[in-house]
């Protein structure tokens, strides 16, 4: 049973209150009574929270971003992946964002108060907001949890039940070396004199509490080794969390774990943000259980992130609640197109060639397309470009290039292609050229041109995208 509302799974309406007993007593604490959000309707979708920062920092920015998914996997992001608030106080921006579903069933969000890039700064202090349903935020303020000389990095936040409060963990420098401190509030205003939560005896950071079946779960990053682990607890008292997985990792360097329970199964995904080699990038596991700590890395063809994405917190919603968030901010007007078989490339457009490069790349902007009805046939689709608009993907001598519409018959054929389910998986979608109706999109030493189907998979592979922002 999940103590915690913000990670409740799917379907907690009937005997919520049965089960939040059970859990409860398993642990010894006593029993609160059921909030309204336990008695919410059942989680159907996901929202994510997130900053951006660009691969060669243009168009960087420190705000609150939003993203919308129905299977928590692939994501839409809002409002043109625009921030929707932005903090006006401390040092104007915010890195690090949580999203907790409060007992009441609204929201509340908390961020590392840090613009840019200048990890030596000393702040005690943390951004905060109120939103009753994340279509818009009140109350913003800056509360102070502690007087040391040290940073106050990823603040997060869980409901103790055992205290009848909410405890708020973060990252500092105790004076001897990386820990998470813990401060209890009821009301995200007023809080306690900060206490040590972990301190494994090496330095950690980033630290995400998720409670579930009678266990609380702390995933975080050891800095001495640069990896991931997970420690569980058999309550959320400070110091008595023990390590229970070995290192994870992908890529050369990660941070920044979020765990995430499915809303229709038992499954578990666990979340990393690479910043080495390329920033910008989010890796991914999942496991049978929680409990198991089996992870298993998942292909990125199974999940695509928002673009430009850093340091995210994901938190279950409600169908409603998903469809308020997608009329309030607003679905992107670009999409992104990904490649099957290589699920790190894009479809971009370098000194006008259309390719599949590996993200991130600067420009980014060059990977952004305006599905728009096709020049030649409505029924069709033509990809603008985003950064060029006045060019368009066609084909000319089967080669797949970048150029202005010139009006002609020819051009305007030649821009024009036909969605089809994908050749390689149906979920995917294949592009059939509108003149050359026996050819499609494909890639082919990773540069775009349109080919007959020779029927081998590895053609359908290649001419198999996924359409997203």
């Amino acid at each position: 049973m999940n103590t915690n509302p913000h990670f409740t799974p799917r379907g907690r309406v009937r005997g919520a209150l049965v089960l939040m007993i059970a859990a409860v007593l398993a642990l010894g604490q006593s029993v609160l009574p059921a909030s309204p959000a336990a008695a919410a309707a059942p989680y159907d979708a996901y929202v994510m929270g997130y900053f951006t920062e660009t691969p060669g920092g243009q168009g960087a920015d420190y705000g609150l971003h939003l993203a919308v998914s129905s299977d928590g996997l692939d994501w839409t992001p809002l409002n043109q992946n625009n921030p929707v608030v932005t903090p006006t106080a401390g040092t104007g921006g915010l890195r690090d964002p949580f999203i907790l579903r409060k007992q009441d069933g609204t929201f509340v969000v908390l961020a590392t108060d840090l613009k840019g890039t200048d990890f030596s700064q000393n702040n005690q202090y943390i951004h905060v907001w109120d939103s009753r349903d994340l279509t818009g935020f009140t109350g913003y303020r800056r509360i102070r949890l502690h007087s040391m000389p040290t940073h106050t990095w990823a603040p997060e936040a869980f409901w103790d039940p055992a205290r009848g409060q909410y405890g708020i963990v973060y990252s500092a420098h105790n004076g001897t070396r990386d820990v998470f401190m813990v401060n209890y509030t009821g009301d995200f205003v007023n809080v306690s004199a900060p206490q040590v939560f972990f301190d494994p005896g090496h330095n950690v950071l980033d630290a995400t509490v998720l409670v579930e079946g009678g266990t609380a779960y702390l995933y975080y990053k050891n800095l001495n080794d640069g990896n991931l682990y997970g420690a569980r607890s058999g309550s959320l008292a400070p110091g008595s969390f023990t390590t229970y997985t070995g290192p994870l990792r992908q890529g050369n360097a990660i941070e920044a774990p979020i765990v995430v329970k499915s809303n229709t199964s038992s499954t578990a995904y666990l979340w990393g943000d690479s910043f080495s080699p390329v920033n910008g990038e989010f890796y991914a596991w999942s496991a049978p259980s929680l409990g198991s700590g089996s992870w298993s890395v998942l292909s990125q063809r199974a999940y695509t992130q928002p673009l430009n994405a850093k340091h995210a917190t994901i938190a279950p919603i409600t169908a409603a609640e998903q469809s308020r968030l997608l009329g309030r901010w607003g679905a992107p007007a670009w999409n992104r197109l990904k490649s099957y078989n290589y699920p790190d490339r894009y479809v971009r457009h370098q000194n006008h060639l259309a390719r599949i490069d590996p993200y991130p790349f600067d420009p980014y902007t060059d990977q952004q397309w305006r599905l728009v009805p096709g020049l030649a046939d409505p029924a069709g689709v033509s990809f603008q470009s985003v950064s060029d608009p006045g060019r368009y993907l066609r084909h000319y001598d089967y080669a797949v290039r970048l150029d202005p519409d010139d009006g002609s018959a020819q051009f305007r054929a030649d821009a024009t292609f036909h969605r089809t389910p994908g050749l390689a998986d149906a979920g995917w979608t294949s592009f059939r050229s509108h003149n050359f109706p026996d050819r499609y999109l494909r890639h082919s030493g990773y540069l775009l041109r349109i080919d007959p189907d020779d029927g081998s998979a590895g053609f359908r592979q290649d001419a198999t995208f996924r359409v997203g922002s």
